[in-house]
């Protein structure tokens, strides 16, 4: 590898990946394709934006004549996709962006690949795509069951990845990943969402009894594995990536209260989404096996994300206005008026 092609570089998990390929790998030259929607976000990519091995491209993957021509002009051998709409809330409010994103982008991203002889693909999945699992753990080979527009959408792009695999011999890889949480995060989701609103004193739209559990994966840790899939992986291979820290959704509601010395007074319970899952779970034994690890327990790293967050406002409040409460008032505004404390 030498020219690596990371679609979806400046969103949260995308860019965690390039600023750890460009530090450990100085011999690697990292083209970020972005098309920074709503959650991409350039403001990711500042640590490393100087770096004489990085370079970043605005455009969407659903383009072909982009895509080919970073192919070309950038002598791309490798790419990793993080590109996708990844918000289970709004791909029920709107499903045909991730459609068009997780699906089609995909395809062509695959297609283009196999037509200009790229070496390897790599593609970012999630553990949604299983559906959920009462007890015991999803393994790579369990049929996929998803629940939400995004799920499908992602288990859809999936296919195309095993179809090109089989059919036409592409060297590609899948890390399916758990809730990922860490510094840099869009705050729609539940992690940087309950933080700053609670830094605000603000209410916390907990989805109906906050029992639906979770399987946490820190951002920095879920980077490495996918670098170690990447390098050690073998062709057409699916492999789990998971924090081994199960928690109720309450429960960490709960911990970022009291890290922030807030009270559970801030809790309200909500109307649930439709086809919530109850609970996610992966066994790891497969990626395990190439030597990866987590790296910390779940309250170390949550404290160190909540720190972020408080340090960084200059971060997310910028974020947090314009289409952002437009979104925030359509999804929670009933619901937070009949909830219940």
């Amino acid at each position: 590898m030498q020219n690596i092609l990371v679609t979806g570089g400046a969103g949260f998990i995308g860019s965690a990946f390039v600023r750890h390929m460009i530090e450990k790998y100085p011999q690697y030259r990292i083209i970020v394709l972005d098309k920074l929607t709503y959650a991409g976000n350039l403001d990711n990519l500042l640590p490393v934006h100087d770096e004489p091995n990085f370079k970043f491209e605005r455009g969407d993957i659903a383009d072909r004549e982009v895509v080919r021509r970073l192919i070309e002009t950038e002598r791309i051998d490798t790419i990793v996709n993080f590109a996708a709409e990844s918000h289970v809330d709004r791909s029920i409010l709107a499903p045909d962006a991730f459609i068009h994103t997780d699906v089609v982008g995909t395809y062509i991203l695959l297609d283009e690949a196999r037509l200009l002889g790229v070496n390897r693909i790599h593609h970012v999945s999630t553990d949604e795509v299983y559906g959920s699992i009462p007890e015991g753990f999803f393994k790579e080979g369990d049929p996929l069951q998803p629940n939400s527009p995004y799920s499908a959408s992602k288990a859809g792009g999936e296919m195309m990845v095993r179809a090109y695999q089989v059919t036409y011999g592409l060297h590609t890889t899948v890390t399916r990943g758990s809730n990922t949480y860490g510094p840099y995060q869009y705050p729609e989701k539940v992690l940087p969402l309950f933080i700053t609103e609670a830094i605000d004193n603000r209410p916390l739209p907990v989805y109906g009894d906050g029992m639906q559990v979770r399987d946490w994966l820190y951002v920095d840790d879920h980077a490495s594995a996918i670098d170690l899939v990447l390098h050690e992986g073998r062709p057409g291979e699916i492999y789990n990536v998971g924090g081994e820290n199960e928690r109720h959704n309450i429960e960490i509601t709960r911990l970022i209260l009291k890290l922030l010395d807030k009270p559970e007074s801030l809790i309200r319970f909500v109307a649930d989404r439709p086809g919530h899952d109850r609970r996610y779970a992966l066994a790891c034994d497969k990626i395990k096996a190439l030597g990866w690890q987590p790296s910390g327990d779940l309250e170390t790293l949550m404290e160190k994300t909540v720190r972020w967050y408080e340090q960084n406002e200059w971060w997310w409040r910028k974020i947090k206005t314009g289409e952002y409460l437009e979104y925030y008032k359509r999804q929670y505004g009933q619901r937070l008026a009949d909830a219940t404390a």
